[in-house]
């Protein structure tokens, strides 16, 4: 059951993210949730990293939206769209 609440945060997480990220963003449904659950993925990382999170600790809500924005505009530099 674990994997459909992730899935749903995840697709939450991707739109609130594709929504703060000026430009067009040609995806769908699932590349949205794929992108909010790598953002959250992203975001458990930096924190461990950074000593925020300790094993077994997973990046909040707003950490993950983050991720995800900052993936976004990975994306968009590697694909060399101008979004201005």
């Amino acid at each position: 059951m674990w994997i459909v609440e992730a899935i749903i945060i995840g697709l939450i997480v991707g739109f609130i993210a594709r929504l703060a990220v000026p430009g067009k963003h040609p995806t769908g449904l699932i590349v949205t949730a794929i992108i909010g659950i790598a953002g959250s993925v992203i975001a458990t990382a930096a924190g461990k990293a950074a000593g925020w999170y300790h094993s077994g600790q997973s990046a909040s809500f707003l950490a993950s939206i983050v991720g995800a924005i900052v993936l976004l505009l990975a994306l968009q530099a590697l694909s060399g769209r101008r979004t201005w």
